[in-house]
């Protein structure tokens, strides 16, 4: 009945928060590690390869994201809108994934395990 650290990996894109893991001593022997946990349960996760093929357990992969929490687009960036919020081949049609640019692989346990980004970007603010 203490309190617990949560971690919540999240993005603007989608409402802010995507997946929640409570944090464990275990979590903090490797300090290159950053589990990210579950989906929340209104989102999906995607880990696909430059390809857009789903990667396996353990494999690298780029995060998108599915389900109602996704945003629609970007106001008034049509160009930047198709190249992040892409077809979703695993829902219905007409859904979109989003497509995050940051890198994570599914432990077996179905556990997501952050990796860092697909480019160069530094958050300033945020």
């Amino acid at each position: 009945d203490a309190p617990a650290l949560i971690n919540m990996y999240g993005i603007t894109e989608t409402t802010v928060h995507v997946t929640h893991h409570r944090v464990t001593a275990d979590d903090l022997t490797d300090p290159a590690v950053s589990p990210a946990g579950h989906p929340l349960p209104d989102l999906g996760v995607h880990l696909l390869d430059p390809n857009g093929r789903l990667v396996p357990v353990g494999v690298v992969g780029e995060i998108h994201v599915s389900g109602r929490g996704v945003a629609r687009g970007y106001l008034n960036r049509p160009g930047l809108t198709a190249e992040r919020f892409v077809p979703n081949p695993f829902g219905a049609p007409g859904s979109r994934l989003y497509r995050s640019g940051d890198l994570a692989r599914r432990r077996a346990d179905g556990t997501l395990e952050f990796v860092g980004r697909a480019d160069d970007q530094v958050k300033i603010r945020g």
